[in-house]
This record gives structure tokens, C-alpha cells and sequence, in this order.
């Protein structure tokens, strides 16, 4: 009879398994949706149905038709919050959290609880772990802190920049 030792590597594969991941759903409560394409995403689409929203009521608009620009407004508004609902929802089920979670989202500063929770690394009871980042939803993500940054520097720049030229145009006089 042989004697087996027990200091041998195993003979057995017990390497990490194949790696799987679930399908990025956009428009469902389903799945799991990783942080960095949820501040891209949660950025990058309600900007493009915004930019859509508003076209359509420069048109209506244009067209004469007063009433239906509002009208328009609303349910576009009603679209980018339903697109937001399920995004949240997304992310929280990466953090194994029920979506219900998602509520916190719409509260302002508990919000960015969903772009630090680092997601579960392997499955969870809401499926596959996310795919890897690409380089667009990376570059995305990265766009956002320099909107916020260029939008704080504008507010402070105009208003100043303003101010210099009516001292200017008063030391002309």
C-alpha cells in the first residue's frame, strides 16, 4: 500500500474558477451594475434623454404648440427618474442589498453611499458579478468630477469677469 503525503500539492483543480459575468441590463430592476458604470451611466443617460427632451420641446415650441412643450418636460422628467430608480436598483443588488435601497439615492449626499460601497466580488443572490470596465465607461466616469470642477470654477470665474468689466468700462469714461 502506498503512503500518500501530506505535504503534496493537490492533484485536484482547485484554481479559481472560470470567470463569469452577468449582462449589463440598462433598462431592468434586474442584475448587477459595478460603481464606475453606475456614475458614468447615471450621468451619460439622463444627460442624453435630457438633450432629447429638449430638442423636442425647441420643437414644439417652435412650432407654436406652447402647450405640449410642458407636457413633453414632464414625462421626460418622469423618464430620467424611472432611468435613475433603476440604475440605483442595479447598484445596490451589487452590493447584495435588496433594491429597495434605492431609495437612498434619491436623498441628496446619502446618495454617494452608491459610488463608494465597493460591490461583491464574486456572485451574489442577484447573479453574475458585473464585466470588467471598458475604456468608455471608465472615461465617463472620470468626465464626471471635471463637470463638477468646471461648474464650481464658472460660477466663481463669471461673475468676477463681469464685475472686471464694468470697472473697466467706468475707468474708460
Amino acid at each position: 500500500m502506498q503512503e500518500q503525503n501530506p505535504y503534496t500539492a493537490p492533484k485536484a483543480n482547485v484554481g479559481v474558477p472560470a470567470a463569469e459575468f452577468g449582462k449589463i441590463r440598462l433598462l431592468s430592476a434586474r442584475g448587477r451594475l459595478g460603481r464606475v458604470r453606475y456614475i458614468g451611466y447615471s450621468f451619460g443617460l439622463p444627460m442624453l434623454i435630457g438633450l432629447a427632451i429638449g430638442a423636442v420641446g425647441v420643437a414644439l415650441t417652435a412650432a407654436g404648440d406652447g402647450m405640449a412643450a410642458p407636457l413633453v418636460a414632464l414625462v421626460g422628467n418622469l423618464i430620467l427618474v424611472i432611468v435613475y430608480a433603476l440604475l440605483s436598483i442595479q447598484r445596490a443588488h451589487d452590493f447584495n442589498v435588496t433594491g429597495w435601497a434605492a431609495i437612498l439615492a434619491f436623498i441628496p449626499l446619502v446618495n454617494f453611499v452608491f459610488w463608494f460601497i465597493p460591490g461583491t466580488e464574486s456572485e451574489n443572490r442577484f447573479g453574475l458579478r458585473p464585466p470588467p470596465n471598458t475604456v468608455g465607461a471608465i472615461v465617463l466616469a472620470c468626465i464626471v468630477p471635471l463637470i463638477f470642477v468646471i461648474g464650481i470654477v464658472a460660477a466663481i470665474a463669471i461673475p468676477s469677469y463681469q464685475q472686471y468689466v464694468e470697472r473697466a468700462k467706468a475707468e474708460a469714461r
